[in-house]
């Protein structure tokens, strides 16, 4: 069974949907935010982000796109707080110094994903550790998803199985991605 619940990681690169030519959109990194959220066992939110990431989206022959993305886990921040940050950074969780890189890469998928939202299954890579994951992209709220409003995508994760099982009394296993994504250049006519 799964534990991965949103398209995290669809809304890098990928084409509205009435855009399906032959090279996915570009991502645009100054408007894009990418973090990820994990609570105490009182219910309090850490909030983090990965203030450095990459993606690559390609169009295959057969008009599925294919998207790979890269979060550089060696800049991760919890902002305001730089204890968090050093425990985000240290052994016990995203062990930086060993594994700098989370790396996603889905499996071929519609560019339909887009205009309705849905599933994408892929290999996720943590801490050296990959799985397969199932993800999930929200339903855009507007005609020109990543133009006009965010690609948001949610994915929960489960911490424990990419062995960062450290202070499982003082934090939930649970680790939820959030993307908020938008498309470089013009929309597509």
């Amino acid at each position: 069974m799964t534990y991965v619940r949103g398209g995290w990681l669809l809304a890098l690169l990928v084409p509205c949907a009435a855009a399906l030519a032959a090279q996915p959109a570009q991502f645009d990194p100054q408007h894009s935010r990418f973090g990820f959220e994990i609570r105490t066992r009182f219910g309090q939110r850490i909030e983090g982000v990965f203030p450095r990431f990459e993606a690559r989206a390609t169009a295959l022959p057969d008009g599925q796109h294919q998207v790979t993305l890269r979060m550089f886990s060696q800049y991760v921040e919890i902002p305001g707080k730089p204890r968090y940050t050093g425990w985000m950074r240290g052994e016990e969780f995203f062990d930086v110094e060993r594994y700098p890189v989370v790396e996603f890469r889905s499996d071929p998928y519609s560019p339909d994903v887009i205009a309705n939202g849905g599933d994408v299954q892929g290999w996720l890579t943590i801490r050296g550790i990959s799985r397969r994951e199932t993800l999930r992209l929200a339903e855009p709220e507007c005609a020109r998803p990543g133009y006009d409003c965010d690609l948001v995508s949610r994915g929960t994760i489960l911490r424990g199985r990419y062995g960062m099982d450290s202070w499982q009394m003082a934090l939930s296993d649970r680790v939820t991605f959030i993307l908020r994504t938008r498309l470089a250049g013009d929309p597509p006519k």
